[in-house]
């Protein structure tokens, strides 16, 4: 039983280690290292408040130990039998490594994107996800600032995919790294996309830090977590945001639009 605990609190530490380093990182960065010389990419221009931050902290700290208890719970148990887990990296080729890592992030974004529009829902929302949307101007720190049943529905994700696809351990972390970097991304507040991107094809796949900043500020539209595909299928995609993007990257630099 000792070594159970053991294992969960040297997952969870890791887990949190991973969430502060991060968007620690995003933080240093955007809100005091290159504060001014990002001040027009400022997506909301209103300051954090302190207490804002206390709270997207102290509710991602729980939040993030919930989802490593999701993994736990299978990984540890007899449940790890039936799923895909491979410890061999040879057992598939590296290629696979990486494609499972791909695969896992685009049903993750179906996952995310029919949850994320449950959550909405008006008997719903206010019990569970209103924790996460009073970050109407979110942080780095707000990655994980759930409600404690809304954390074991994002944490559910990983044992989902371990029992759907063949994952390495490598896979796994990496997985659950990319995610946690796109979702910090998401929602830091400064959009630090390059301005070639507006005119990319990859504009119209991948989600941008204004496209969920105003889903945060407005609590309606842009329910996706990586990739556009499903709000532009569902037709909930916010109409103000292209607007709203170009104007953000027309103060960074000059024209940018179509």
């Amino acid at each position: 039983m000792m070594n159970y605990i053991s294992k969960f609190f040297n997952l969870s530490f890791m887990g949190l280690l991973q969430y502060f380093l991060l968007t620690g990182l995003y933080y240093g960065i955007c809100y005091f290292l290159f504060k001014k010389a990002l001040y027009n990419a400022k997506i909301q221009q209103k300051e954090m408040k302190r207490q804002d931050i206390i709270r997207e902290i102290l509710h991602s700290t729980g939040s993030s130990c919930i989802m490593v208890l999701m993994i736990f719970m299978v990984v540890e148990s007899p449940l790890r039998n039936y799923t895909k887990i491979y410890e061999n990296i040879n057992d598939y080729s590296l290629y696979w490594l990486a494609g499972s890592i791909i695969i896992g992030l685009c049903i993750h974004d179906t996952y995310f994107y029919w949850m994320h529009r449950l959550l909405h829902h008006k008997k719903i929302f206010r019990y569970v996800h209103l924790i996460h949307h009073k970050s109407t101007n979110p942080s780095p720190f707000a990655a994980y600032s759930f409600h404690l049943l809304e954390a074991a529905a994002e944490g559910l994700i990983v044992p989902i995919l371990l029992f759907l696809i063949p994952l390495h351990h490598i896979s796994i972390v990496i997985f659950i790294l990319s995610s946690l970097f796109i979702n910090g991304y998401g929602h830091l507040g400064y959009e630090i996309a390059p301005k070639w991107l507006r005119n990319s094809f990859l504009f119209k796949i991948f989600n941008t830090s204004v496209h969920h900043n105003l889903h945060h500020h407005k609590f309606k539209g842009n329910y996706g977590l990586y990739f556009r595909f499903w709000d532009q299928v569902m037709k909930t995609e916010h109409p103000d945001y292209l607007k709203t993007y170009d104007s953000i990257q027309k103060k960074r630099f000059g024209e940018v639009g179509e």
